[in-house]
């Protein structure tokens, strides 16, 4: 209790000094400073203007209209932003419980809903800021912290983001609140790699820790742009593009988060996997789900709730939006077909718990290329992940050796992956893909013809190993920090006992 109590103390310190530099701040910050968000970056070839993210542009002068939100794209997003919620609690949260033995059921719920609503308060508070505001090429500034400026005193209303359509904005608050989740859920899918014996006051103070020098940076450098108002000549191109994130500048796609999130939350889980040590008795003790009806909810809510997650991630209520909401329909489809094909093929019975990791592992590859591929392009995504992360979990798994519990690593890992490589083959407009967008083709003076699968590939590989070493390292140092200070794990014989009682003292079941 005192080490928790230790971390909850290191939080209000924080909120501390995020009111004393509220107090030494401005009283307005500007109502429309730079904000982006992960969506459709259609150009994908070349390094002037590629990747998915939005921002607000400060109008070309005095008499330039003002821009008013729609309402049909507000409520979308206000929508999108509620089922990425439903993902989380309760969607991850059963889906993880299930799997785990029911001596650490209220355990893995107590990580996902405390670890979510943490970063929920700490993106208000600082996250988005370093995330979604210009600053270099891999940290935002602080023109947010607090959500400072968000109201704008001088138009009397609320600051606009930009989505991805010229002249077409929302509420910063609802984009702000839309990405929130994003952070939330993130750090929440790292819980599964470890659960079962990782003390709880030290997945809040590794949680702080990553949250700040792994997801925001890479939230940054993979999302944040200037958005498509600022560009408004071929002449300020390169001048734009120079304030946008590191891997937004190389030209990477990605639509919803394949590196930001999954990939991301997957290296840190391995990496936490190594270092927080096998659970005892693993490989010779019975481990299996003690409740795979929990499971199969937990990934049928986590299936509804991903259509916010994609589709929300246009921004608008458009045609982008829906051609990532089918592909997140079909994508999972066709990953649950592979995953009950391939262990037919292997054991002889197709298991409702590969049904359920099949689900998982369509909604993770998809990700990266909901609005970025075509209906075929995102059906063989979705059919070749389920093939790709069964082998992950098994084949791969034992390779690695690590005890990664509820094989973050094998889902989301070679999900993200699979389909962050894959976004770049199926965007060409050659296999279906949307590829450039006349507004991107303007600004940039790219041609549609100029789209090659081989760079973009690359290109796409680039993001995937930086995001892969950032959070290594990042999460290396932070469990180290956290192991050095607190400590990692709980003792054997409350481990032995189960978290449920040991760190919660309740039950899930009363017997």
């Amino acid at each position: 209790m005192k080490k928790l109590l230790a971390s909850l103390a290191l939080g209000l310190s924080l909120l501390t000094s995020g009111v004393a530099v509220m107090a030494q701040a401005p009283a307005a910050a500007p109502a429309a400073t730079s904000v982006a968000a992960p969506a459709e970056a259609k150009p994908a070839a070349a390094p002037a203007a590629t990747a998915p993210a939005a921002a607000v542009a400060a109008p070309a002068d005095a008499a330039a209209p003002v821009l008013v939100p729609n309402k049909g794209d507000t409520a979308w997003m206000m929508t999108s932003t509620i089922l990425v919620i439903l993902m989380v609690v309760p969607g991850l949260a059963l889906f993880y419980g299930g799997l785990v033995r029911s001596k650490n059921m209220l355990s893995v719920l107590m990580q996902v809903m405390v670890t979510f609503s943490m970063i929920v308060v700490l993106w208000f508070i600082y996250g988005y800021s370093l995330a979604f505001t210009e600053g270099n090429a891999f940290f935002g500034g602080f023109d947010r912290l607090f959500m400072a400026g968000i109201w704008d005193n001088a138009a009397g209303t609320f600051a606009n983001a930009a989505t991805f359509s010229k002249g077409v904005v929302i509420p910063e608050i609802v984009f702000a609140a839309f990405q929130a989740t994003f952070a939330g859920i993130t750090c929440a899918l790292i819980v599964g790699a470890f659960a079962e014996r990782k003390k709880f006051s030290a997945v809040l103070m590794f949680m702080v820790i990553w949250f700040t020098f792994s997801y925001a940076p890479i939230a940054h450098m993979v999302w944040f742009w200037m958005g498509p108002d600022a560009y408004t000549a071929a002449e300020v191109v390169d001048a734009m593009n120079a304030k946008a994130g590191y891997i937004w500048q190389s030209g990477a796609l990605d639509f919803a988060g394949g590196t930001v999130v999954h990939i991301n939350a997957a290296v840190a889980g391995l990496v936490g996997a190594y270092m927080v040590g096998k659970r005892i008795g693993y490989g010779k003790e019975a481990m299996a789900p003690h409740s795979l009806t929990l499971t199969m909810v937990g990934s049928a809510l986590l299936w509804v709730g991903w259509f916010g997650f994609n589709a929300g991630s246009a921004l608008e209520a458009n045609g982008f939006a829906a051609l990532a909401f089918i592909n997140t329909l079909g994508a999972t489809a066709a990953a649950v077909l592979a995953w009950c094909l391939g262990e037919a093929l292997m054991r002889g019975k197709a298991s409702m718990l590969g049904a359920a990791s099949g689900a998982v592992a369509g909604l993770v590859a998809i990700t990266p290329a909901a609005g970025n591929v075509g209906i075929g392009g995102g059906l063989v995504i979705g059919f070749i992940a389920g093939f790709a992360c069964l082998w992950g979990v098994n084949g791969l798994k034992k390779m690695l050796g690590a005890d990664d519990s509820l094989d973050v690593f094998g889902v989301h890992g070679i999900g993200g992956i699979l389909g962050a490589l894959l976004t770049g083959v199926f965007n060409s407009p050659n296999l279906g893909g949307p590829g450039f967008v006349a507004d991107w083709v303007t600004a940039t003076g790219i041609a549609a013809a100029d789209y090659s699968i081989v760079s973009q590939v690359w290109i796409q590989a680039k993001a995937v190993i930086i995001t892969v070493i950032w959070s290594g390292v990042v999460s290396f140092i932070a469990f180290k920090v956290v192991d050095l200070t607190i400590g990692l794990r709980v003792s054997e014989e409350d481990e032995r006992e189960g978290l449920d009682i040991s760190s919660h003292g309740e039950t899930a079941y009363n017997r």
